[in-house]
């Protein structure tokens, strides 16, 4: 395994461990303030269209 290969799945998954903590405080501040979870909803799914066309984009490299 080469250490490109090696950086790579490293920094992915250091990416997936800041989106748990990042989703799971956006449950925590849905959960304590209810009137916030139609903007978090609203930005939740920008970021992830967001975070799909990056994928798309780096998937046809």
């Amino acid at each position: 395994m080469s250490s490109l290969s090696s950086l790579r799945l490293l920094v992915l998954f250091l990416l997936a461990l800041v989106a748990v903590m990042l989703l799971g405080g956006l449950a925590y501040v849905t959960y304590r303030h209810p009137a916030l979870a139609t903007p978090l909803g609203v930005a939740t799914g920008a970021a992830a269209v967001l975070v799909a066309c990056v994928g798309v984009i780096l998937a046809r490299r």
